[in-house]
């Protein structure tokens, strides 16, 4: 069966040359340590901090920038690099702390199926108990293969330190946990300062809970970025003078009007041989019953596809693989992608009622399609190592505002 879609299907993320997996392998290139390739051109550094922003899209950015001015000044020299496929946290986070595509590292989506269970488990804060973190990603993290040759540290929430999501794909290095963000730069310039050369990730979530909570729109949202643009300035005085502070973010955000949040359990023959559901909103897995015959699954596709039109992109798993929207697939992990993917193109969220707390149809800003605004994210040099003939500590705005890699 060919695409079903009106519009043409964006372009996979490039990933090896300028995607969320890359920030990390690049990173630990510049460091010197072997088997990484710097494919994103960072400059020299002792030390590198990755600050990773969850939620921090590039449309959004842009559109905002005035309630950021400490990130203004370098937008105009700011990199763009892709999510991983789907633009969602466990995945783009995976690649980060991996380096590999979906398709290799595992975790494909928010919730996705687990063959060995029959059952749909969940890849964020409610891991299931019978899928062990290291099985299901069996790769070794950038933190592991760094941290043999010199120190590796993660600044976040102490919540993150043991979760499942840590073990699965940012294990590694040592942890420095702070509950609130001022704490956080605290640690973070405390760890730089102790070692002469480090690889640090620094991971933010507060813009991404106030954008699904309030939307990307709303004055909440708003004073979140500006609490977070304060903070990053903090932290690039903060630093030590030989730092790279690099800023990237998981994925972007777009607000879903209330209609708009369909709850698709309502139409019966959109499920009609439909053995489970999984995804997010702005992106299904859709897994069918074995034993639909290949006529069965077309007609399911042409509803779904009928259905929503030109508002979503309907492709099966094997035209998503083939097209490489999740990288070289695992034999392991093929299974975890739905035999349909339904991408919202528009502003709509589609959503299984049977299976989600009514909660779920509250939540203003979505992610996890192909939309610039939701896959697009910024690379952006906050601080660099000062060049010869700058003064130690020195932070010119010519400093921030030179070229991106």
């Amino acid at each position: 069966m060919p695409f079903l879609h009106r519009e043409p299907l964006p372009a996979p993320p490039a990933y090896g040359v300028s995607t969320v997996a890359e920030v990390m392998t690049s990173s630990a290139a510049v460091l010197g340590v072997d088997g990484f390739t710097n494919a994103l051109g960072l400059p020299a550094a002792r030390r590198i901090a990755v600050v990773m922003v969850d939620g921090l899209g590039m449309t959004l950015l842009r559109r905002y920038a005035a309630h950021a001015p400490y990130l203004r000044e370098s937008l105009p020299s700011a990199r763009i690099l892709s999510s991983a496929f789907p633009s969602t946290t466990a995945a783009s986070l995976a690649s980060l702390g991996t380096g590999l595509a979906p398709g290799q590292h595992g975790l494909v989506g928010y919730d996705v199926l687990d063959p060995a269970q029959d059952a749909v488990v969940n890849m964020l804060g409610r891991w299931d108990a019978a899928v062990d973190p290291l099985a299901w990603q069996p790769h070794p993290t950038v933190f592991e293969r760094v941290s043999v040759h010199l120190p590796v540290v993660t600044v976040s929430h102490p919540r993150f330190e043991d979760s499942p999501m840590t073990r699965a794909a940012l294990r590694g290095g040592a942890f420095a946990g702070a509950g609130i963000i001022h704490a956080q730069i605290d640690a973070a310039a405390e760890q730089l300062a102790a070692a002469p050369s480090m690889l640090m990730y620094f991971y933010v979530n507060d813009l991404d809970k106030a954008g699904h909570r309030w939307g990307v729109d709303s004055p909440q949202w708003l004073r979140a970025l500006e609490d977070l643009d304060a903070a990053l300035k903090l932290l690039a005085r903060r630093v030590p003078s030989d730092t790279l502070l690099l800023l990237t973010a998981d994925h972007g955000m777009v607000d879903i009007a209330a209609p708009q949040r369909i709850d698709y359990s309502a139409h019966p023959d959109l499920l009609e041989g439909v053995a489970h559901t999984g995804g997010e909103p702005r992106m299904l897995h859709l897994y069918l019953a074995p034993e639909l015959s290949a006529g069965e699954r077309d007609a399911l596709a042409l509803r779904w596809h009928e259905a929503f039109g030109s508002r979503a992109w309907v492709l099966t798993r094997d035209e998503a693989v083939a097209g490489g929207y999740f990288g070289p697939v695992r034999d392991d992990v093929l299974p975890r992608i739905g035999d349909l993917l339904v991408l919202a193109r528009e502003g709509i969220a589609l959503i299984d009622g049977r299976r989600v707390q009514p909660t779920a149809f509250e939540m203003v800003g979505q992610h996890g399609s192909l939309t610039r605004a939701e896959r697009d994210v910024p690379l952006i040099t906050l601080a660099r190592p000062a060049a010869t003939g700058c003064p130690a500590g020195s932070r010119s705005r010519s400093s921030r505002g030179a070229r991106r890699g």
